[in-house]
């Protein structure tokens, strides 16, 4: 069964506080949830993780290499400030997917260069809490062709 680790940034388990929706109405636990449940579904293990410290998402990263087939991250606000998130990143040998709930193009200026993109196998981007899902569908696909 492969193993899949989530991780999610700064932030992120505010999901569903937001007044002005930017993040969707789901709160961060119902989205760990149906992205738990989208593993099963896939015959995946999944790590959920969300940390608003830098040096436990490195850590994390840091694990995975010994003991996961695939990384999704949605490094939140660190994805534009985190060169040390990437160099973690790059030594992760599987394939890795960046997620953003919004569409980061659409955003603020600053938010347009991401730092993470350098080391993702692809990037999801802009579909809400539906693009955890397909990340987890396009992960699976990842770690087959891989396996391969």
């Amino acid at each position: 069964m492969p193993q899949i680790m989530f991780i999610n940034g700064p932030n992120a388990n505010l999901y569903g506080l937001d007044p002005a929706g930017t993040y969707g109405l789901q709160s961060f636990s119902q989205i760990a949830a149906a992205c738990r449940a989208k593993a099963t579904e896939l015959g995946m293990a999944l790590d959920f993780h969300q940390s608003n410290h830098e040096g436990v998402i490195i850590d994390w990263i840091q694990q995975a290499r010994q003991s996961h087939d695939g990384l999704l991250i949605n490094a939140a606000g660190l994805t534009y400030t985190s060169i040390a998130i990437l160099d973690a990143l790059l030594a992760f040998p599987g394939p890795i997917l960046e997620c953003h709930m919004s569409n980061i193009w659409k955003r603020e200026p600053f938010r347009h260069h991401s730092f993470i993109s350098k080391a993702a196998t692809g990037v999801i981007a802009g579909l809400g809490a539906d693009g955890y899902l397909l990340a987890l569908t396009a992960m699976k696909q990842l770690v087959e062709q891989k396996a391969a």
